[in-house]
């Protein structure tokens, strides 16, 4: 068999390329707020939002690894006032930029014609019988949560699987755009009509199916760098598998896209998509500089965890759900990323009422040698952590430094 004539990235380059895109190959300066902020949740497309606050929550993380000088305030000001970012879904909640707002209006109708079979199914009788009351009731008397809707009704203290039907009915009329979420109070989300949170620049644009799958796909592998269709579809799960290949083949055949070789971390070719232009850069892509950033579990560059696993050799699967017995790491580890390379992952939270950052253990990655060099890199992070988490101290456990 004669070997492959299209293009190979080499594994660094790819890397390099795909932290590039996510922001994550540059010097972490900037303000973190105002027309900065907007900037790199604009290039990273969305900043997940997660309820756990072990050090800080997964949006504040993601946004701080990038902008040290971010603060969560600094979020809550283009959310919550001037309305630049709005709350939904792409592979899981998240907040992205009021201007693509547009393009959910597809999500909105799909999903309306999806959920409704599957939460008659999954939820308690009777939630579609609410939606009547509930938009009256934000109609006329401003936002609710989901403590305040359905106070006559079952409570219970189990998951998503066991809503009450008012709170099954808030979550379908947020979901499907009629309502939008326009504050949350700790982390509650607290659900207004969508005209009252949209603005009407954003909220009178509609896009035909086919523009929105455009979008979608183009938009995608531009944050990406290089992927399969597989892959451009679902990084914002707006779009169907079959609706990425499409577009894929057609822009194929344009001559809008090339294929290439990506070479991943064990050697093995990955075929997958570029722009052509992004050819032609990635020799003169500048190295990332070598600090260390520790990472949500949930930042973007490790969303897709087999990319990471390729592209990286870094092998990472969240424990929470875990008995704590069976856990190889902990409950909420973060991987550790020096430079292109993720080189270990620590297990720490912050002890707000002593004000105390403790780190109970770091892992390296296999082949990581921990010199002086690094551990005082991994030790100035740590400190900028300790402030960020909002605490005064850092301590570590006795052994916290684990053989790899």
């Amino acid at each position: 068999m004669s070997e492959s004539s299209l293009p190979r990235v080499p594994n660094g380059l790819a890397r390099r390329l795909f932290l590039k895109k996510h922001g994550l190959c540059s010097p972490p300066k900037g303000s973190g707020k105002g027309d900065d902020l907007s900037g790199v949740i604009d290039q990273l497309g969305f900043v997940q939002v997660d309820s756990i606050n072990t050090v800080a929550r997964a949006h504040h993380m993601i946004l701080a690894a990038r902008r040290p000088a971010y603060r969560e305030k600094n979020l809550k000001q283009h959310l919550e006032r001037d309305r630049l970012l709005f709350e939904h879904w792409t592979h899981d909640a998240s907040v992205v930029p009021t201007k693509f707002f547009p393009h959910w209006k597809l999500r909105f109708e799909r999903d309306r014609n999806k959920l409704i079979g599957r939460w008659r199914n999954w939820r308690r009788d009777g939630f579609e019988q609410k939606f009547e009351d509930i938009l009256k009731r934000v109609s006329d008397h401003g936002p609710v949560t989901s403590a305040s809707v359905g106070e006559d009704e079952k409570r219970s203290s189990g998951g998503w699987w066991d809503w009450h039907p008012s709170k099954t009915a808030l979550e379908f009329l947020w979901r499907t755009g009629e309502l939008s979420v326009c504050h949350r109070s700790g982390f509650q989300k607290a659900y207004d009509l969508t005209e009252r949170v949209i603005p009407d620049k954003h909220l009178s644009v509609s896009h035909d199916t086919e523009k929105t799958i455009d979008w979608a796909a183009r938009s995608a592998l531009q944050r990406l760098g290089f992927a399969t269709s597989g892959e451009i579809a679902a990084f914002w799960d707006l779009i169907t598998p079959e609706e990425a290949k499409t577009w894929c083949n057609a822009e194929l055949e344009r001559g809008n896209l090339a294929e290439v070789e990506i070479e991943c971390v064990d050697g093995k070719l990955r075929k997958s998509l570029v722009f052509p232009e992004s050819l032609g850069t990635l020799e003169h892509l500048p190295e990332a500089p070598s600090r260390v950033r520790v990472l949500s579990p949930f930042d973007p560059a490790l969303r897709d965890r087999k990319r990471a696993e390729r592209l990286f050799g870094f092998d990472y699967r969240i424990e929470i759900f875990v008995p704590e017995a069976k856990r190889k790491y902990g409950y909420y580890v973060f991987p550790v990323l020096e430079g292109e390379r993720l080189i270990g992952r620590i297990d720490m939270k912050a002890l707000r009422k002593e004000e105390r950052l403790q780190v109970r253990a770091f892992w390296p990655e296999k082949g990581v040698r921990m010199s002086k060099g690094r551990l005082d890199r991994l030790s100035s992070e740590l400190t900028r952590m300790t402030r960020f988490a909002g605490c005064s101290d850092l301590a570590f456990d006795k052994d916290w430094l684990r053989a790899n």
